[in-house]
């Protein structure tokens, strides 16, 4: 007789981490891009962007909706939480120590080692930027004209003006708002869900924006950019593996070990999609891992999202201003640094606005009267450095939350103790959703 296979004696083949798809990802689009540039495939080259761009163009899909509702709904639930207020004021207040660490961090790598010096680079190279930034663009583009364009221009910084007067009229309007916040709830869920869907993508979408960059690029670029290239990474290391750390042990007075293993998936996901709005399903879902009450950590991280950003909005423009006053021989003096700090801390929420950081740097270029030129000599770099830059902003995303979380005793350190690094797939199923507010909250 011959023996039956059974469900438990079925062999399965072994499930690949997601991690590891990354890496695999990574070191694919590499092989690709190389074998384009250095065959001149151009078919290859073409495919590889094609792939790249439809992986971006997915997580732009559901940019505007998902934080215009995740902001909406994330403002509704500060309701549930005792001291909203005093929690706010502190999760903003912790966003702009770290980027004020973050800028100080990026003055200081900047000055010790010249990165503009040796490139071989002139203001010729140079180019405007298609999208610029000034104080004045600034405060009067919070403002939308109408409520339809914020979302089909991706106007990220309106879309938060939108959702943010939309809260506070929910919260204001009490029991007859009930319909639209469980109508709101339900559509955030929907697009949370969607959006996983894009996210389990990333693995493709690496080989694509990976490969591209070097088909396009080689390697022969960085040599131009070899030390700013390696200012960004340091100082991006500095803070995500330097100050954070830092600051869990001796502010929120816990361990940074189980901090880096809970929030490990967000911050890969982040390197790989450059998107730290792409990223905000994971980030909410690996800081109420880390034992942050949801009803908070549903406020905290979609603002954070479009506004924390050490990497993009601190450390950067710091090191690409003193990057392109030194093409440019333009001498800055301590009122340029302290300016770059002001700019750094305060404007950050201009990074939401349009385009990321290139946004963020013609807002500080413009306040120190350098050329909006010095931005097109840091397109052709952009892609390498904003993997860093975007994984440092969603670790800050995730910290601040914690500190906050830490200091006002509502954090569960149980279950920040015992945060474990389990793959995007069991966070997409829900895992830990359901915490609630500890009872020390209402203390």
């Amino acid at each position: 007789m011959s023996a039956s296979v059974t469900p438990e004696t079925k062999p399965r083949i072994p499930k690949v981490p997601f991690w590891a798809q990354i890496i695999a990802g990574l070191a694919l689009g590499a092989l690709l891009g190389w074998v384009a540039r250095s065959q001149d495939v151009a078919w290859l080259k073409e495919t590889l962007g094609q792939i790249g761009d439809i992986f971006v163009q997915l997580l732009k899909l559901a940019v505007a909706p998902l934080v215009f509702f995740a902001i909406l709904v994330s403002i509704t639930n500060l309701r549930k939480v005792n001291n909203a207020a005093r929690l706010a004021t502190r999760t903003l207040l912790w966003f702009m120590i770290t980027s004020l660490i973050a800028v100080g961090i990026g003055l200081a790598i900047g000055l010790i080692t010249d990165p503009g010096a040796g490139t071989g680079l002139t203001p010729k190279d140079g180019k405007l930027p298609k999208h610029e930034g000034s104080w004045l663009d600034f405060l009067t583009g919070i403002v939308p004209t109408d409520v339809i364009t914020p979302f089909t221009e991706l106007n990220v910084l309106q879309i938060v003006f939108m959702a943010a007067v939309a809260g506070i009229a929910a919260l204001q309007l009490g029991d007859r708002a009930k319909p639209i916040l469980t109508l709101s709830e339900s559509v955030l869920e929907l697009l949370q869900k969607a959006l996983w869907w894009v996210i389990r993508l990333a693995p493709l979408g690496t080989v694509g924006l990976i490969g591209f960059a070097i088909a396009d690029y080689g390697w022969d670029l960085i040599g131009k950019y070899a030390t700013f290239t390696a200012d960004i990474y340091v100082g991006c290391a500095l803070v995500l593996f330097g100050v954070y750390p830092l600051l869990l042990a001796t502010v929120a007075k816990v361990s940074p070990l189980p901090f880096y293993k809970g929030a490990w998936p967000a911050i890969q996901l982040a390197f790989v999609s450059r998107s730290s709005v792409g990223t905000m399903p994971v980030t909410q879902k690996v800081t109420e891992r880390l034992g942050v009450p949801k009803e908070y950590a549903s406020f905290a991280v979609p603002f954070g999202a479009t506004t924390k950003m050490d990497g993009c909005a601190a450390i950067y423009p710091a090191l690409a201003a003193i990057f392109i006053a030194q093409i440019f021989d333009v001498q800055l003096g301590i009122g340029d640094y302290l300016l770059i700090a002001f700019v750094s801390v305060i404007g950050s929420a201009a990074t939401a606005g349009l385009t990321g950081a290139t946004v963020m740097l013609t807002l500080t270029l413009s306040t120190l009267g350098l050329p909006l030129e010095g931005v097109g000599l840091l397109m052709a770099i952009d892609p390498v450095l904003d993997m860093m830059r975007t994984a440092t902003n969603v670790a800050g995303q995730a910290l601040v939350p914690v500190i906050v979380s830490a200091r006002e005793k509502i954090l569960d350190l149980t279950a920040y103790e015992h945060a474990s690094s389990s793959p995007i797939d069991d966070l997409a199923e829900g895992a830990d959703s359901d915490r609630k507010v500890p009872a020390a909250a209402a203390a």
